[in-house]
């Protein structure tokens, strides 16, 4: 599997060198005053071609692998899920890059192409939640099937405007994907499962090869396309762990990915309660109060210098608040009430972090 990372990290480094060199072109339709911009000059938004890149080396050898080594090939069910989920990643991909080139989707619109790549993967992989892993629903919920279905797709669709949500600065979206899929691997080797381990891996590799480009530097952005990918990836190998070993409780990719989750859905109340369509972009996600109320000002006469440095200084605090929901799931990823508890103690803790910065009652060591 280092090979696999290896070969991943390579191609998704090389794919998006050529992006920085030759794709800036596209950029100079972005406006300059919409509230989520936090950085100076043009700067490509279409790193998720990349890493599809560096995916579709990864997968390939996986499946190229089975004519490699005859004497031990593919099922043809994990053959048919590796080339799936290729298939799912370039519908996403394409939907987010048709968005990162024009800016004239809708969400409406791109809410509907996630949903659309979330059927493809029912169909395609057979995707379905079997369980809540909680024993007072999970008998009603064995005897409704398509409750599975409504909630893997929820699940697919949904996770990849999560991570658009979050994509804000600078390696903040790009290290939660990468930190949960190697969770995720983790998780799969525990119960055996090398090939979902694997398929998750690679884009795991991807990822870290545009991070070299993306940073510090901010020499180019995921967009859309990339959060799509590490959404519908991670959402795709969630549910699949969850529904091939039944070990593994269901509430262990809620725990895992609540960070993302939970900010749209507090986004999505917030914004509905002062009357705003959630769909309606605006500054006040939680690593924008961050960037604006914790993050010290840098003094440089440059002020696109300025800027990046802050850009830079933000995500490691959102990596800290990622971590303390990645760390128990992974300890703790068989069980439910442990899980449950986590993701109870991070809702509080987040809606106290935030309601703290916008009363400006942040601790000062905070700020240092």
């Amino acid at each position: 599997m280092l090979f696999l990372l290896i070969l991943c990290f390579g191609t998704a480094f090389l794919a998006t060198a050529l992006l920085v060199r030759y794709a800036r072109g596209h950029t100079e339709r972005y406006g300059s005053t919409v509230p989520q911009r936090f950085h100076t000059g043009h700067v490509p938004r279409i790193g998720g071609v990349g890493m599809l890149v560096g995916c579709t080396a990864g997968w390939g050898w996986m499946l190229g692998s089975q004519w490699l080594n005859p004497s031990a090939p593919l099922p043809p069910a994990e053959f048919e899920t590796v080339g799936g989920l290729w298939v799912i990643s370039c519908v996403a991909v394409g939907a987010g890059a048709l968005e990162d080139l024009t800016q004239r989707l809708p969400a409406g619109y791109r809410l509907l192409l996630t949903v659309t790549a979330a059927l493809l993967a029912v169909w395609l992989l057979h995707l379905s939640v079997p369980r809540l892993s909680l024993q007072l629903f999970d008998g009603m919920w064995s005897a409704s099937p398509w409750l599975g279905i409504a909630l893997a797709v929820l699940a697919v669709s949904g996770l990849p405007h999560a991570f658009n949500l979050i994509d804000g600065y600078n390696g903040l979206a790009g290290t939660v994907a990468v930190v949960c899929c190697f969770a995720l691997a983790y998780v799969a080797l525990q119960v055996g499962d090398r090939q979902l381990a694997a398929m998750v891996l690679v884009v795991a590799g991807a990822s870290a090869g545009f991070l070299v480009w993306n940073y510090p530097r901010g020499l180019i952005f995921a967009g859309d396309c990339g959060a799509y990918l590490w959404g519908t990836c991670i959402a795709i190998t969630s549910v699949m762990l969850v529904m091939r070993h039944g070990q593994v409780s269901a509430w262990f990719p809620i725990l895992l990915l609540v960070y993302p989750v939970w900010e749209t859905m507090f986004s999505i109340y917030r914004k509905t309660v002062r009357g705003q369509s959630p769909g309606v972009a605006d500054a006040l996600h939680f690593h924008q109060l961050i960037y604006r109320r914790i993050v010290r000002g840098v003094f440089d006469d440059d002020e696109a210098r300025r800027m990046l440095m802050r850009n830079n200084r933000t995500s490691p605090y959102l990596w800290g608040f990622a971590f303390l929901t990645v760390v128990p799931a992974v300890m703790f990823w068989n069980n439910t009430a442990v899980l449950i508890g986590f993701a109870a103690l991070f809702v509080v803790a987040y809606v106290w972090a935030y309601i703290s910065i916008v009363r400006f009652k942040v601790p000062s060591w905070l700020r240092r």
